[in-house]
Formats: structure tokens, C-alpha cells, sequence
């Protein structure tokens, strides 16, 4: 039996909005507005079908003094979103299921606190803890200093707050709602890369869908790169969790992932030592490029799926850290433009794509949260109707060096 995918059509019609929205604009810069902390319910908004909240908090004390947190909750999730973070997605919660991870980072970070230049180019990582952290767009992948420069690892996107807020809701039904932030990477004779980000969600699925668009305001042409960094931890990941993809090649990212190629579909459980262990991998897809990827416990009734378009997101980075608890137990899902080399590699193997002028480039993914056993079924028989009988070309060697 052929499974029938999720056309990008219907996935852009969901996260669509007109004239019959309701929008409510939280930030924006340039009217100097910035409403801070705000709500707004199904029940303000005459909507029955659905019980849903969307509430602005401005964070106090701490690292994240002054960081905002919007949340979303509806009658089948709850999501929570950092406009101060680039719009970044915390944690995913429903059907008594979390998506995301326990870092060691557990405050909401607000930029002001963070050097991306500290530890080498690793300042990133003081505030990383997001279920979905946006890697580019000006750049990404691992710190490297080049071009009288040093490239922090992952770009600025994730440290930078947006420029403007707004918040849509359908009238009618879907009575969709809509978050989008303009993120500016904007500096004197390099950068002048805008990107309109959005989360799109339908009160009562289990879906939601992420919409970016990055445009070159600027008179030259510029490099862009992108990476999902989408991150996931216990209840699905344990020992003996399992990562499906149709598969097309798949090669270690350095000479420590090489052995762990013969077990790159499953996982370990927290295991104290275990350094970062990642694999490069080219994924197949249907005649339209869409292509899906998941990962799911052991018993196979959790799971968590990431749907793209490889002509948007031609390759995709799995990232093993099964360390301790306390460390960071984690698996990274990151479909993208580019692998996690430095952007000088990126540059040298041609994965580093172009703007002209005005011009944009957009990037959809749906993500789902599989909360039972039919569920993870169903998302894998998709997945292998992708793959059907082709081939996976195992690569022993890494493709770069760094």
C-alpha cells in the first residue's frame, strides 16, 4: 500500500492568513512599540470550537532578566516560543509527551548575556537549550576564524531578538494561529539579511509548521546558510531509541562518528564520556522533494517527526549526544542547507547557497508530535514508502576535515 505524503500546497494553506485574521502586533521597532507582557484567549476572540491561550511574559531575574516567552495553549499542545531568542521554540508538551531536552542551561538567556566570541567562537552554547534553534542565516556549522573574522559557531540568528512580533488568528475555522518575527542581521559593509520567521499551529493538532522566508536587502550578493537544529531528549530518547529516514547516503561527520556507523539508527542510553557523535546524511525524496525523518522510544508509542522539502533543505545532520542526564541527553535532528563543517569548508565543497539582490529564499517543515503507537506506525510507513527499495550508500570516511 502506497502512503500518500502531505502535500507542501495543503502544509502552506494551514499556515496561511488574510483579511479574516485578527492580528495583534507585539513589537515593532520602528513605531517604538513593545507591549511586553499580553494575552489573549479563544473565548476574547468568540472562538468555541477550541479552548486556546496566547500569552507574551517578560521573564525577570537572572540571565534571562528581560527575555520574553510566548506561549501558546490549546486543548492539544502547549508551545513555548523566545521572540528574544530568535523566535526559537523552547519545548513542545501534549498527550503527555514532551518535546525537547533537559540542558544544563536552564534559564531562558537573554543575548545581553552572551559573547558569541567567548571559549573560541563558542559562546553559543551559554544559552543553548531550545526543542528548534535556528543555526545561520548570515552563517553556520562550527567555529572557524577566516576573513579577518571569527565565525561563531552557528550564526547569530538564535542570539538575536526580533524587530517585530505578530500574532494572527484565523477567524475561521482552522482558527490557525500564527506567530512571525522579523529577525535583522544587519551590519556596516557585510550583512543585510532580514528574515521573516513564523510558527504556524491549528488548536487541536498535533502538527505545527514552521515558515521562514530570508531576504537580501542589500546591493551585493550574499552567502546564507541554515541549519534546524531540532532537539530531543527523554521520554523518546532512551536506550534503544530508534532514527528512521529514507536514507540516500550517509557518511561519518569525523573520525570518532566512524565507529558509530555500523549503529547510527539507534541509541544509547546516558552514558558518561560519550562525546558528541554526528553523521552527515543526504536523504531521499518523493517526486515533489518532500521528505520526512523521526525518531521514537524503544517500545515505539513516542515519537517525534520533522517533514522539508529537500530542494529548500538538501541535507540533513544527525547529532548523537548521549551523554549523562546532568550533561545533556540529547539527539539533534537538523534538516539544512549545509552540514555542521566551518563555513570555509562549506564554502570549499560548494553547500553554501547565494542571494542576489531583493532576492528570498523560503523554508517550510512540519513537525509533529507522535503520541502513540499507531501514531509512530503511520509516520514510519511514510517514511519507508520514500525510501522503497533503494539502496543506502554507507561512506566510511568522513567527506571534510576540519
Amino acid at each position: 500500500m502506497k502512503v500518500q505524503l502531505v502535500s507542501l500546497a495543503a502544509i502552506l494553506s494551514l499556515a496561511s492568513y488574510g483579511a479574516d485574521a485578527k492580528e495583534f502586533i507585539l513589537t515593532d521597532v520602528d513605531k517604538g512599540l513593545a507591549k511586553g507582557d499580553w494575552s489573549i484567549s479563544s473565548e476574547d476572540l468568540g472562538v468555541k470550537e477550541h479552548k486556546f491561550t496566547i500569552k507574551n511574559t517578560v521573564l525577570k531575574g537572572g540571565k534571562q532578566d528581560g527575555s520574553e516567552l510566548l506561549t501558546i495553549a490549546s486543548d492539544n499542545l502547549t508551545i513555548k516560543l523566545s521572540p528574544t531568542r530568535g523566535l526559537g521554540i523552547l519545548s513542545v508538551d501534549g498527550a503527555g509527551l514532551r518535546l525537547g531536552w533537559d540542558s544544563p542551561v536552564d534559564e531562558v538567556v537573554n543575548p545581553k548575556y552572551i559573547n558569541l566570541e567567548s571559549r573560541g567562537g563558542l559562546g553559543w552554547l551559554d544559552g543553548f537549550n531550545e526543542l528548534m534553534v535556528r543555526c545561520g542565516f548570515e552563517w553556520t556549522g562550527h567555529a572557524v576564524q577566516a576573513d579577518g573574522m571569527i565565525y561563531t559557531l552557528h550564526g547569530r540568528a538564535q542570539n538575536t531578538p526580533v524587530s517585530k512580533l505578530i500574532v494572527n488568528v484565523l477567524d475561521k475555522a482552522p482558527y490557525t494561529i500564527t506567530v512571525k518575527g522579523l529577525i535583522k542581521e544587519n551590519t556596516f559593509k557585510k550583512s543585510n539579511l532580514e528574515t521573516w520567521v513564523s510558527l504556524s499551529y491549528v488548536p487541536g493538532s498535533k502538527d505545527f509548521i514552521v515558515h521562514d522566508v530570508v531576504t537580501n536587502k542589500g546591493d551585493y550578493t550574499r552567502d546564507y546558510q541554515i541549519i534546524y537544529h531540532s532537539n530531543y531528549g527523554t521520554p523518546i530518547l532512551e536506550e534503544g531509541a530508534r532514527f528512521v529516514a529514507p536514507v540516500k547516503e550517509i557518511s561519518p561527520f569525523n573520525d570518532y562518528a566512524k565507529n558509530g556507523l555500523k549503529t547510527w539508527q539507534t541509541y544509547l542510553g546516558p552514558t558518561k564520556d560519550f562525546d558528541e557523535m554526528v553523521f552527515n546524511i543526504y536523504p531521499y525524496a518523493d517526486d515533489q522533494g518532500q521528505t520526512q525523518v523521526m525518531v521514537t522510544n524503544r517500545a515505539g508509542d513516542k515519537g517525534a517527526g520533522i517533514s522539508f522539502n529537500t530542494s529548500q533543505l538538501p541535507v540533513f545532520t544527525l547529532w548523537k549526544n548521549t551523554d549523562t542526564l546532568k550533561q545533556g541527553y540529547v539527539t539533534g535532528l537538523e534538516p539544512g542547507t549545509s552540514f555542521a563543517y566551518p563555513v570555509t569548508i562549506e564554502r570549499e565543497q560548494k553547500r553554501v547557497r547565494q542571494l542576489e539582490p531583493g532576492q528570498s529564499a523560503e523554508f517550510t517543515l512540519v513537525y509533529s508530535l507522535l503520541s502513540d503507537k499507531k501514531a509512530v506506525e503511520q509516520y514510519e510507513a511514510q517514511i519507508k514508502s520514500i525510501q522503497g527499495d533503494k539502496e543506502t550508500k554507507v561512506v566510511e570516511q568522513p567527506i571534510a576535515k576540519e
